[in-house]
């Protein structure tokens, strides 16, 4: 398994290919002041990773983790799991997904590809996730949940069942979200406020 970033989300991960037993061949960042990540040589050269397999984006911003994705050429890892989540089996979940400790994905919930499952995250039934959504730790997405491609929910937030959050919008920690979020939208507090939504969606 390849890992590109050599961040603290990186660490995170790194513990994730542990718990499961994984292999980890190579650890990737451009950055040349980073030279070993838990015991890991940090190499930077994209034609030593080229010998690797399984590549795994260890990067959090959403953004950036889409354009490392775009530009990395060769598979990437079905998605882990650390041994102490709970994924359901009728839960389907793409390539490159990473789904942490403690983390629950329940019956019918789909999930894209490169997306973040953190910490103790809460993913119920039927929910849908779009490719590159982050889900912060503790936060805990009800049934019936749809949220768009890049959306980032903040540590500790709550999202009621059946709502949609577009695309690239931002929850913020602890924020409690109980109506329909457009796209490139930032909300914060209890009940969920819009604070800013952009004129058009960056992708």
């Amino acid at each position: 398994m390849t890992v590109y970033g050599a961040s603290g989300h990186a660490k995170v991960i790194i513990d994730v290919i542990h718990s499961i037993n994984g292999v980890i061949e190579f650890v990737y960042d451009k950055d040349p002041n980073i030279s070993e990540i838990c015991g890991y040589k940090v190499v930077h050269s994209t034609q030593e990773t080229s010998r690797g397999k399984d590549a795994i984006v260890a990067i959090g911003n959403n953004r950036i983790r889409k354009k490392v994705a775009v530009s990395i050429e060769g598979g990437f890892s079905p998605f882990i799991a650390h041994s102490s989540a709970f994924i359901s089996r009728n839960s389907e979940i793409g390539e490159g997904t990473v789904i942490m400790p403690l983390a629950a994905v329940n019956s019918g919930a789909i999930i894209g590809k490169h997306c973040i499952i953190n910490t103790g995250a809460v993913v119920e039934h039927d929910v849908v996730l779009e490719n590159f959504v982050h889900i912060s730790p503790n936060a805990a997405i009800a049934g019936n949940v749809r949220i768009g491609e890049g959306s980032h929910i903040g540590t500790g937030a709550s999202v009621i069942p059946g709502i949609k959050i577009g695309k690239w919008s931002t929850i913020g920690a602890g924020a409690v979200v109980i109506k329909d979020i457009p796209d490139n939208t930032t909300v914060v507090g209890n009940p969920g406020r819009i604070i800013h939504t952009a004129k058009e969606l960056e992708e």
